[in-house]
């Protein structure tokens, strides 16, 4: 028999008064009288203990919350976007409703079956991270294969802002080669600004160092005094972030029909492009979009530059069998001599207000100097002493 039956049934049969039995039983005044209630109520089964929960409470979970968590997870994880508590949470938010805590939506999830147990991880306390402290102070670059509906590989080049996440170029290539990573690398340039340093592996595409030698993407770097950093050889957490961009990319993909064709796969790519960038809240970004944090702080620039970044242009091209190169300025075509025996020479252009530079990618030599005259459609080498033949 338990000690309130037992102090309750003294009380009721005159054995003792209620200030007496608190005195014996330790039991306050108060209680007894309440226990007493209980039971001129309910008899002895009032005395049992009770639940001490709320009847009800202002913060509980209503089941259209409920319902919308487990319909946001299902929906998310089909499109192949990130389902994960942060996530739905940020959803729920956009949608006018208000998110309960992180791990009620995780609770929910799991008693929805919908979380399956993963192995144990490091703590994120243990990993050394870092983080450029703005907009292009370093971008990160890297690819990834792929396969079309036939069966075929591609590749994915994909040019990433280190500070905000910002996917600033993805592009298919079948395969990539060095001047796919020049082109998409100049036509960020165009768009964004150039950036302080990049950050890649130590593929043929990005560095000739291997071999003591100098690869086309390294004579843009050291044109445009820009540091180049390369990760340790087989040590891909130094590319982090990007490596983890790749998940994010393959599992959208995977949420879709493989592509047929190399266009068809650029236009999903630019579709998840735009998404990324302006729809998606980044867990690393404490739920703003990579656009948002772009944006949200002044952009780094080279150091040391002669030229000012915001007034140069870039033209990658070859030289024609005729010497020469062409250069739109202001909607009209113009075109430079650079000299008979630089025919077939992967150059760089890099033009400001008023000179163009012609730049061998191969060597980093500079072929010829132009300036630039808007009243003429040919520019001579000023390398050249005038009236000699280009090349001679």
């Amino acid at each position: 028999m338990s000690k309130h039956r037992v102090v309750v049934l003294k009380i009721v049969s005159g054995q003792l008064t209620v200030t007496e039995a608190a005195l014996e039983y330790g039991i306050s005044r108060r209680h007894l009288h309440r226990l007493l209630a209980r039971y001129r109520e309910d008899g002895l089964d009032g005395l049992e203990p009770r639940s001490r929960a709320p009847l009800s409470s202002p913060q509980a979970v209503t089941d259209r919350v409920r319902e919308r968590i487990v319909r946001l997870r299902v929906a998310l994880t089909a499109a192949g976007l990130d389902a994960g508590p942060v996530t739905i949470a940020w959803h729920l938010q956009q949608q006018g409703l208000n998110p309960p805590s992180i791990s009620t939506i995780r609770r929910i999830l799991h008693q929805a079956g919908l979380i399956v147990p993963e192995p144990r991880k490091r703590p994120r306390s243990s990993y050394i991270r870092f983080e450029a402290a703005q907009p292009n102070e370093t971008w990160q670059s890297d690819f990834t294969h792929w396969r079309l509906a036939d069966g075929s590989d591609v590749e994915i080049l994909n040019w990433l802002d280190d500070h905000s996440r910002k996917l600033l170029s993805c592009t298919a290539h079948q395969p990539v080669t060095g001047d796919d990573v020049v082109t998409t690398f100049l036509a960020c340039i165009d768009q964004f600004g150039p950036p302080a340093s990049t950050l890649t592996d130590n593929g043929r595409v990005y560095t000739a160092r291997h071999s003591r030698a100098r690869n086309a993407f390294e004579y843009v770097l050291a044109a445009l005094n820009i540091v180049q950093k390369n990760g340790a050889p087989n040590h891909p957490q130094t590319q982090g972030k990007i490596e983890r961009f790749h998940q994010t990319l393959k599992r959208w993909l995977s949420a879709r029909p493989h592509a047929r064709t190399i266009p068809e796969l650029q236009h999903q790519l630019d579709t998840f492009r735009d998404h990324y960038n302006t729809h998606r809240p980044h867990r690393a970004l404490e739920g703003r979009t990579p656009d948002q944090t772009y944006s949200a702080t002044p952009r780094s620039a080279p150091t040391g530059s002669r030229r000012d970044a915001g007034h140069y242009r870039l033209r990658y091209d070859h030289v024609g069998n005729d010497g020469k190169i062409s250069f739109r300025r202001a909607g009209r075509i113009h075109h430079l001599g650079i000299g008979y025996r630089h025919r077939g020479k992967r150059v760089l252009a890099l033009a400001d207000d008023t000179t163009v530079t012609v730049v061998h990618l191969d060597t980093g030599e500079i072929l010829s100097e132009h300036t630039i005259n808007p009243d003429r459609s040919y520019w001579r080498n000023t390398q050249q002493e005038p009236g000699r033949w280009p090349g001679s």
